[in-house]
């Protein structure tokens, strides 16, 4: 059961980040991979919450479902790698640089904030 749940949820993330691509490219024609940044980012701030809001309180099958399904299929690292590649590729070494830079940077404030707003 654990394994339908996280297929599940992994298939909820993964849907919500291909709505925030399309929302941004709808919204901003443009190569730039914002609504990537934009989903580690949030990934990260949930997994956050999850792994300090519900540590001790929720058995191992909740945080498979929720870090492995639902942040796993969110996040993008893979893409958040691949895209500053083909940026680059395109002499756009700028955006190459901040995606490079601002992932990690706003992923982990982002994780620390989900984790500060759990009140522990």
């Amino acid at each position: 059961m654990t394994l339908a749940l996280v297929t599940l949820a992994g298939a909820v993330g993964a849907t919500l980040r291909f709505v925030m691509e399309y929302l941004v490219r709808r919204h901003h024609p443009t190569r730039r991979p914002w609504a990537t940044v934009g989903a580690n980012v949030l990934g990260a701030f949930v997994a956050g919450w999850i792994v300090y809001r519900l540590t001790g309180r929720a058995d191992a099958h909740l945080h498979a479902i929720l870090l492995t399904g639902f942040c796993g299929g969110l996040t993008t690292f893979s893409s958040a790698f691949a895209i500053p590649a083909l940026l680059q590729r395109e002499h756009h070494w700028g955006y190459a640089a901040a995606v490079v830079f601002a992932t990690p940077v706003l992923s982990g404030l982002a994780f620390a904030v989900g984790m500060a707003i759990t009140g522990r």
